[in-house]
């Protein structure tokens, strides 16, 4: 009487384990909850993103600061020896020669319109 008593309890136990199991499994299968883990996912996601982007960045102003000391950029030039950009020259799109004047130009620019019927 006693075994039969056990393996009656222990069938009961595992049934109820098992439809406790199964349950949860079919909440979590719901299109709400499915929608909500996919959107903590992309929170998520988008955090370590940033976090990342903040990291490239810091050591990106790190790396150009070693740069910049390591060639001498950071320093101001000898007295007298004052450096100056040259002048802005354009150059025509199809193998124009430059020239100082941005106002002339030996090539006609027009625009296309990638969106309108031929």
């Amino acid at each position: 009487m006693f075994r039969r008593t056990f393996w009656f309890t222990a069938g009961a136990a595992a049934g109820v384990w098992a439809t406790t199991k199964v349950n949860r499994k079919l909440k979590e299968l719901t299109p709400e909850s499915l929608a909500a883990q996919a959107a903590n996912k992309a929170v998520e996601t988008g955090h370590r993103l940033k976090d990342f982007a903040l990291d490239v960045r810091a050591s990106m102003l790190q790396r150009e600061a070693e740069l910049g000391e390591a060639l001498g950029l950071d320093a101001p030039p000898p007295a007298g020896q004052e450096r100056e950009l040259p002048a802005a020259r354009r150059r025509a799109a199809l193998g124009g020669r430059p020239t100082d004047d941005p106002t002339t130009s030996s090539f006609s620019y027009k625009t296309h319109n990638r969106n309108e019927d031929h």
